[in-house]
């Protein structure tokens, strides 16, 4: 044993040795501060002429028309929040104490001071676990619609690791949007531990928070509670989609319980498919650290030199009127920027599932045509079933993967379908599942080692099917050429993307060992860069995003999307509770909604239900009397020429929670309040009773008609045909006739002139 003598310094450590260059002395404060202020003097200098007169060159304000965000860059180059709220709000200076003990970060590193969640943590490449990050530069633009872009480059202190930071301010409809991109400069690789998009902070003693959870055909629950002191996280470790967990939104209401009309909320949503967490650390002083972004469990994420990671972007739609505010502004964000053709019809689709599931053959599709015309559908849908050969797809258990148009049940191909459907006045579309295979396929059989799944341990199947693993180049292609295959040589106007499996055993064969925790974020950035490829080389070809229902559902998707399936549970009384939850975060013409027989309901409610969103039919017509067939060819009807011209480009307003009574509605007014549509479900029996309609302008006149009545009948509403002042209308001047279990009403408001 060696003796260790006090005149001796002790020998260096491997470690101390190989980070010599790297030890930073102790500077004393102000010789630090000196240094510091000098360089923010040249940083600031640049952004100045950006800010508003009388604002001190270290604050940054960054302003919606009624929202701001107020930053600020200290002395020693960190980036401070003040506060973010309402246009009027003072926020207290951040103290000297606060800014040394980093808990008024904007974005805060660990290892560095910072004790709460961290929204950055990164292991270097020479093993320190501590980030220090300042702001090196802030550039201001705008775009051509005026939308602000705020983007702080900042830096390590110590190591040559930088990180963007975005803000975008959308003035008009007070939303904001925060991202940031993350570059590994240094001389070897760098483990990201956490990378969120953001971290607002929000100074409120009181925090209330809603999310969105549920289940396969149980989706968009809503949940409410009050935040108390510790950590609340909502996340999904799905890795590929976030059915079995929840949407990826919630709203945060500040100083109470949210509400419709009134209160301080944010609807928050991250743009991302695959896994996320938010995280809500309220601590002592009464600050409540939100942490969003994708879900960092199992995806410690490498960088190599010289690479780069883009976290997805959170959208945060702000309200001091509430959430129906919120949601209005959310909605219009969504139509101008988060989803495909947003103010075209969406088209009338005629899904085959229920009448025929696996079982079809060109005889029985060609009858399913021939009563489909006089219904005057835009679009058939040919679901599931239609391919594999060698495995044929009669069932989940095989054929997935192999794409190839089945010669027992179509021996004559697409082409022929996609004739006899034009012949008869619409348009074809089709079912993939680009992304799966079953183990039962050639496919498989041919490339076993392209799929998802930890290696040396034995397959745990999921609904009969593997995930293809897309970091893979050739997976890549492979998915890539099943679109060239199918709508290249064929007419086909429509397709409806699915996808049935999520992650429960990652892995990829593909990706080296120090990267395999890489594998989900890397899948979903390729399934993004798939899915803008699709819309920008097929921009004729309408599209819904399903995932087992409404497994994924979120704006980086949606944006290459006509519309999204919203659950495969088509009960029209549990879709009255699943659409109003989708309402907080998404226009209703991008929420596919059919007809169906599930549950037995009266056909007329159900076709009420459907006719509030993007209106379909999944019914086996075979089936159905002629009076049934008389009332979907009205629906189809009503909701082109009535319904969809004004839903498409209207404002919601929620009136009657699904949760709060009997009764549920909802309306849709024009801007311009010249029209509105009204829905209305009873989902248990009570009294008719007085339903005050929102949104509407007290000053005008509006004629009350019932719409959507079986043939022949006359309206039971006693206010039907008659005209009735805004004013009067939102004090309860329209009592819908809903007395029963599954009664429904929808009434039509025209401005009198």
């Amino acid at each position: 044993m060696g003796r260790f003598f006090f005149n001796q310094k002790p020998p260096k450590s491997e470690y101390e040795l190989q980070n010599r260059r790297r030890c930073v002395k102790f500077v004393p404060n102000m010789k630090l501060k000196k240094i510091a202020c000098a360089c923010l003097a040249a940083l600031l200098g640049g952004v100045s002429s950006a800010l508003s007169a009388g604002t001190p060159p270290s604050e940054i304000a960054i302003n919606t028309r009624n929202f701001k965000l107020e930053l600020v860059v200290d002395e020693f180059g960190s980036l401070l929040q003040k506060g973010f709220g309402p246009r009027e709000a003072k926020f207290p200076p951040v103290s000297e104490n606060s800014a040394k003990t980093r808990e008024f970060d904007f974005y805060p590193a660990y290892g560095n001071g910072y004790l709460d969640e961290p929204a950055i943590q990164i292991t270097h490449a020479d093993g320190n676990v501590s980030t220090q990050l300042v702001v090196e530069k802030v550039d201001r633009s705008q775009d051509s619609d005026g939308n602000e872009l705020v983007v702080f480059s900042m830096r390590d202190a110590v190591y040559d690791s930088k990180v963007e930071l975005f803000v975008k301010a959308f003035p008009e409809l007070d939303i904001f949007q925060m991202w940031t991109k993350i570059f590994n400069a240094e001389g070897g690789p760098v483990t990201l531990y956490r990378y969120a998009s953001a971290s607002p902070l929000f100074c409120e003693k009181e925090n209330w928070l809603t999310q969105f959870h549920g289940g396969w055909a149980n989706e968009m629950n809503m949940s409410e509670e009050k935040l108390t002191r510790g950590v609340k996280v909502l996340d999904s470790k799905m890795g590929v989609r976030a059915h079995k967990c929840r949407n990826p939104m919630y709203i945060l209401s500040l100083g109470g319980p949210a509400r419709e009309n009134s209160g301080t909320v944010f609807i928050a949503t991250l743009m991302w498919p695959g896994a996320f967490n938010f995280t809500f650390d309220f601590v002592v002083q009464q600050r409540l650290r939100t942490v969003n972004g994708i879900n960092h469990f199992g995806a410690q994420y490498v960088l190599d030199s010289g690479e780069s990671l883009e976290t997805p972007k959170m959208l945060y739609a702000c309200s001091s009127e509430g959430t129906g505010r919120a949601s209005r502004n959310l909605h219009a964000w969504g139509r101008l920027y988060g989803m495909r053709d947003a103010q075209a019809p969406r088209p009338v689709l005629l899904n085959n599932w229920e009448a025929t599931y696996f079982n079809f053959d060109e005889a029985k599709l060609d009858k399913i045509f021939d009563l489909a015309k006089p219904l005057g559908i835009d679009v058939f849908l040919l679901d599931d079933g239609w391919f594999g050969n060698r495995y044929p797809r009669n069932s989940d258990k095989s054929g997935l993967g192999d794409w190839e148009v089945s010669k027992a049940k179509l021996p004559n191909g697409l082409e022929r379908l996609c004739r006899q459907a034009a012949d008869r006045g619409f348009g074809f579309g089709i079912w993939l599942e680009p992304e799966m295979v079953n183990p039962r396929s050639k496919l498989y059989e041919e490339h076993s080692d392209w799929v998802v799944t930890a290696p040396r341990r034995e397959i745990i199947p999921s609904r009969f099917q593997m995930i293809l693993d897309n970091t893979r180049p050739q997976v890549r292609d492979f998915e890539w050429g099943v679109f060239e295959k199918i709508l290249r040589p064929n007419p086909i106007c429509y397709v409806k993307w699915d996808a049935n499996r999520h992650v429960n055993q990652p892995g990829s064969l593909y990706l080296p060992a120090r990267k395999q925790t890489n594998l989900t974020v890397d899948y979903n950035n390729n399934l993004l860069a798939m899915m803008r490829r699709f819309a920008s080389e097929f921009p004729k070809v309408g599209a819904m995003l399903c995932a087992g229902g409404g497994g994924r559902v979120d704006y980086a998707s949606l944006a290459n999307f006509t519309s999204f399936w919203a659950s495969d549970n088509t009960d029209p009384v549990h879709r009255v509770r699943i659409q109003w939850g989708y309402s907080y975060g998404y226009p209703s013409n991008a929420v596919s909604a059919h007809v169906t027989n599930m549950g037995r309901r009266p056909l007329r409610f159900a076709i009420n239900v459907a006719l509030g969103c993007a209106f379909g039919i999944d019914m086996d017509l075979s089936k159905l009397s002629a009076a049934d067939m008389q009332a979907l060819r009205d629906a189809v009807r009503l909701y082109k020429n009535t319904v969809r011209p004004l839903t498409s480009r209207a404002d919601l307003y929620r009136l009657e929670s699904p949760y709060a009574g009997a009764r549920s509605a909802v309306a849709h007014v024009l801007p311009d309040k010249s029209a509105a549509i009204v829905f209305a479900y009873q989902l248990a029996d009570g009294g008719r009773a007085p339903l005050k309609i929102d949104g509407l302008d007290a000053g005008k006149k509006y004629r009350v008609e019932e719409i959507s009545l079986p043939a022949g009948a006359v309206s039971k509403m006693e206010a039907h045909g008659k005209t009735f002042t805004g004013r009067d209308l939102a004090a309860g001047a329209a009592v819908p006739p809903c007395e029963k279990f599954c009664d429904s009403s929808v009434i039509l408001l025209s401005e009198v002139k």
